[in-house]
């Protein structure tokens, strides 16, 4: 302790005091205090410590570094508080080196994986934080860029469950020295530019502040990869091990932790989609497309709700007369954000998240009732069918049979003027509960008919024993009808053989993706029992059918 005077001076010291400063009591005196103890570190300091003499003030607190009488640094903790009614203030000075260190120790264990004794995810986002603070870019030789490299060891649950966490963990702390080595190499880090770090489990990055650009990270990338690939020799067996690495690098200014690490994450599933063992950057535009995926997803099942689908129908057309046989009901959601979206663009979602059933039994319901409409305002004309989508999905998750007889019911539609569509690897590979759905829908009077027929694997000899009425051709068959003036016989002669394959089995059949009337003659002649396409209609509102059928 000291007693300093109101000038700043140190009026008497006791020997700790002076042991501590490696002199005697008498030389302190008369000395400034504030540069014993280096109050003049910083101005806040500074004017916190005039108004403690000045006798205006709370007790002054502080840590400071100072240099003990062996040459070495030590850690005190300053307080200069004023002493009542005498205008002096009472300086305390305790060493807290040994707290410091114990405090450096215990945050070096919270910090780090005991593992791989690398930094640990809590240190990760600490430092990435840092990096992307605006103290990051505001300070001169900067190239004011940070690069990520997030990757994931492929097959490493293979490794715990044959061999045991023990080899596991050699395994990983394997990986860090290798992954430090790489990060370290002159050209993908310069020093304290990058860390690596394990996130979790399998789970590593490497940070690379101040990065030169995109080339950087990616040679980095590189790097990791081959070494990885390098067999690893633990517990006298030789293992091999491949990595999926997710690479981004941006601007700083702009960029937050937590768009960061999305972004990383995204690309890392990328990586992993895409056959695993590689390194992908990311890409802004599968990116948009992916959140596009997503937010369509999410709203999808509510969408049928609010009202937001819409019927479109084509007709079907016979190629012997060009009289509209029938039409096929094509779903269309107007979506609020992204506007009026084709089927291919949500059916997926749907038959991946099962709202495909509650659409699907929308879809039905109306185009069954529009089909009703049309022919009780047309009883003079033919009647025509329906043909409605339907996915696997619709019939192990629902009551398709019973779906369709109560909708046939309600609107009073024949069972006869509904064909349902499925696609021809769902047909061909029906089995147990669909075949039994298909075989009772057959009874009841509606058509079934197998879409895009000739693009999968069929199993021609299966074919003969399922319910089906109808075959529609798969619009690259008709496509190559497109050159009219140099034909090629083979395609000819291919669907020429399906048809009287279709024929024999008592099948009708239809060919997709009509455009021209070139097209619909040669179908005509090969025996094609009807066409669709835009060379007759492209997908047109209910009305648009309703004067269609009124005008014959």
């Amino acid at each position: 302790m000291a007693v300093v005077g109101r000038d700043g001076r140190v009026v008497s010291a006791n020997h700790a005091l002076a042991a501590l400063l490696g002199t005697d009591p008498a030389r302190l005196a008369d000395e400034a205090a504030a540069d014993l103890v280096d109050l003049c570190h910083d101005s806040r300091t500074w004017t916190a410590y005039g108004e403690v003499l000045r006798g205006r003030a709370e007790p002054l607190r502080c840590t400071r570094r100072l240099k003990g009488p062996d040459g070495q640094s030590l850690w005190t903790e300053v307080t200069v508080a004023p002493l009542p009614d005498s205008g002096s203030a009472l300086l305390s000075v305790a060493d807290i080196s040994d707290r410091r260190d114990l405090q450096a120790r215990l945050r070096h264990l919270q910090m780090h994986d005991p593992v791989t004794r690398l930094p640990n995810r809590a240190l990760f986002f600490e430092r990435l934080a840092a990096a992307l603070g605006p103290d990051a870019y505001d300070r001169g030789g900067t190239t004011g860029r940070i690069g990520l490299c997030y990757l994931d060891l492929d097959g490493f649950k293979a490794v715990n469950d044959t061999l045991g966490h023990r080899v596991g963990d050699e395994l990983l702390s394997a990986v860090a020295q290798r992954l430090v080595q790489c990060a370290d190499h002159t050209g993908y880090g310069g020093p304290g530019g990058h860390l690596v770090a394990r996130l979790g489990g399998d789970e590593f990055a490497v940070l690379v502040e101040d990065s030169t650009g995109t080339e950087q990270v990616a040679a980095l990338a590189r790097a990791v990869l081959a070494s990885l690939q390098r067999p690893f020799d633990l517990a006298g067996q030789r293992l091999s091990l491949s990595a999926s690495i997710g690479v981004v690098e941006r601007a700083v200014a702009g960029t937050t932790a937590t768009g960061l690490m999305q972004a990383a994450d995204t690309t890392l599933y990328w990586a992993k989609a895409d056959g695993k063992a590689r390194w992908t950057l990311f890409d802004p535009e599968r990116n948009a497309h992916r959140m596009t995926r997503q937010a369509l997803s999410s709203t999808l099942r509510p969408a049928v709700e609010r009202g937001e689908f819409t019927l479109e129908y084509q007709p079907l057309v016979g190629l012997g007369d060009g009289a509209v046989r029938g039409v096929e009901a094509l779903v269309r959601w107007r979506h609020p954000q992204f506007g009026t979206l084709a089927p291919n663009r949500f059916i997926g979602l749907a038959e991946e998240d099962g709202s495909i059933v509650e659409l699907g039994r929308w879809v039905l319901a109306n185009a069954c009732r529009q089909a009703r409409c049309w022919q009780l305002e047309h009883p003079e004309a033919p009647p025509v069918f329906v043909s409605v989508n339907v996915a696997v999905r619709q019939v192990w998750d629902s009551d398709l049979v019973a779906d369709v007889a109560g909708i046939l019911e309600e609107t009073g539609l024949p069972p006869e003027l509904l064909q349902l569509e499925l696609t021809e690897s769902a047909v061909m590979g029906s089995a147990g509960r669909p075949l039994q759905a298909l075989q009772a829908l057959s009874d009841m009077g509606v058509s079934i008919a197998i879409d895009d027929f000739g693009t999968g694997y069929s199993n021609l000899a299966y074919l003969s024993r399922l319910p089906v009425s109808v075959l529609k051709l798969d619009g690259s068959f008709v496509r190559g009808f497109q050159d009219e003036e140099h034909p090629n016989p083979a395609d000819e002669t291919i669907v020429e053989a399906m048809v009287q394959l279709a024929h024999r089995l008592d099948l009708t059949v239809t060919a997709e993706c009509v455009e021209s009337a070139g097209q619909a003659e040669r179908l005509r002649h090969i025996g094609c029992d009807t066409g669709q396409g835009w060379f007759y209609s492209r997908p047109v509102p209910a009305d648009r059918i309703s004067a269609l059928l009124g005008g014959g």
